[in-house]
C-alpha cells in the first residue's frame, strides 16, 4: 500500500477545479479569489485560506491560447468554406471573438490552476 492509498482525499481535485473555474476559493467555495482581473487576494475573504502560495505563472495563458485556437480555427474553416465572407468581415469577426474569448477564459484558467495547486497541496498549500 502506498501513502496515497491510505490517506483519504480531503481535497477533491474536480471540486477544486470547478470552484477555481468560477473564480471562487477552492477551500470553501464562497469567497471570490480575484482582487482584480488577474490579481489574487492574499487570503480568501470568506474562510481566510492563505492563497499567497500560488504559482500559476504562464500556465493560464498557455491554456487560453490552446483552447481559443481549438475553438476558432475549425470555426474559421467552416465559416470561410460555407459563407465566403469578405476578408475585412472575417478579420473583424474573428479578431473580436479571439479577444473576447481570451479575456473571458484567462482569469478562469488562473483560478482553475490555483484550485489544482490547492487540491494537490503544491507550493506550500499542504503546510499546516
Amino acid at each position: 500500500m502506498t501513502l496515497s492509498e491510505t490517506l483519504p482525499d480531503d481535497r477533491p481535485l474536480g471540486q477544486a477545479m470547478l470552484r477555481g473555474l468560477r473564480c471562487l476559493c477552492p477551500s470553501c467555495g464562497e469567497g471570490r479569489i480575484m482582487n482584480g482581473y488577474l490579481t489574487l487576494h492574499k487570503a480568501c475573504p470568506a474562510c481566510g485560506e492563505d492563497l499567497s502560495h500560488q504559482r500559476t505563472d504562464d500556465g493560464p495563458a498557455y491554456l487560453t491560447i490552446l483552447i481559443v485556437g481549438k475553438i476558432l480555427a475549425p470555426l474559421l474553416l467552416v465559416v470561410y468554406t460555407v459563407y465566403r465572407p469578405e476578408p475585412w468581415v472575417t478579420i473583424a469577426l474573428f479578431s473580436t471573438g479571439c479577444v473576447a474569448l481570451s479575456l473571458a477564459l484567462l482569469p478562469r484558467f488562473k483560478g482553475m490552476m490555483l484550485g489544482i495547486q490547492w487540491s494537490r497541496r503544491m507550493h506550500g498549500f499542504g503546510e499546516a
